[in-house]
């Protein structure tokens, strides 16, 4: 029997599954093993208790096919509520749309020792990450593929144009983001996260794109001190964007 204290640090877990059986006994034995279990039967009672602040969760489970609200449908619907890593779970290996945009696969049946596994898994994941982002970030700035790929495409002045463009959009969103951590707006983060991950990703802004996604992964900013992690990130999209600056002087001249 876990203790209080213990009980106390196991995150708060929303279970959505439309079989009754199912659901009840994966509540029943993350209960048992000091989780704080919700349960919804559909993805419109899951959304709705949301709405009405029943409850907070920490880790969302999510059945892979139920009737009404499900896949990835549910899964926008949720992120757009919550900052909870998302979990899939079935019994046979869920379609590959939804492992796609999840933060995992559960598979059935899972007790709380597999939950605490694949949440260990992902924090140590993570934590790697970070250490390689704040004290090796060894990538190149720019994807060399890319960079090749648009120079075939276009002349200098235009691939000077395209990089240009993302080095006065990386500034505006480094503003927002700034503002966004200050305010603790985690939705906002994750929001222009995405944006930046999107759009120097197209580019090839290597980077910039990838501290783009850490910032969109709410799992990677709660490893360890949230606003640490995403200070921490703020800084590194700065020096990402000046190396993307220096890059553009010393590889194209103004036309």
């Amino acid at each position: 029997m876990l203790n209080f204290d213990a009980r106390r640090k196991l995150p708060a877990v929303l279970l959505i599954d439309d079989d009754m059986i199912s659901r009840e006994v994966a509540a029943t034995m993350l209960t048992m093993s000091g989780y704080q279990i919700y349960t919804a039967a559909s993805g419109e009672a899951a959304l709705a208790m949301l709405d009405a602040s029943h409850c907070a969760p920490d880790v969302i489970l999510m059945d892979a096919q139920m009737p009404g609200l499900s896949g990835t449908a549910l899964i926008a619907a949720l992120r757009a509520r919550e900052d909870a890593a998302i979990y899939v779970v079935s019994a046979s290996t869920p379609p590959d749309e939804l492992t796609a945009i999840a933060d995992g696969f559960l598979q059935k049946p899972f007790d709380g020792a597999a939950l605490a596994s694949v949440l260990r898994e992902r924090k140590q994941h993570r934590r790697s990450l970070l250490l390689k982002t704040l004290d090796e970030p060894g990538e190149p700035v720019i994807n060399l593929e890319t960079l090749a790929q648009l120079r075939v495409m276009m002349p200098p002045a235009g691939v000077r144009e395209i990089f240009s463009a993302v080095i006065a959009d990386l500034h505006r969103r480094t503003q927002m983001l700034e503002g966004a951590i200050g305010r603790g707006d985690n939705q906002e983060i994750r929001r222009i996260g995405h944006a930046i991950k999107g759009g120097c990703g197209m580019a090839g802004a290597a980077q910039a794109a990838r501290l783009g996604a850490l910032l969109e992964d709410t799992a990677f900013l709660e490893t360890g001190n949230k606003l640490d992690n995403s200070m921490a990130l703020l800084i590194d999209l700065r020096t990402a964007t000046e190396r993307l600056e220096r890059m553009l002087e010393s590889e194209f001249t103004a036309t």
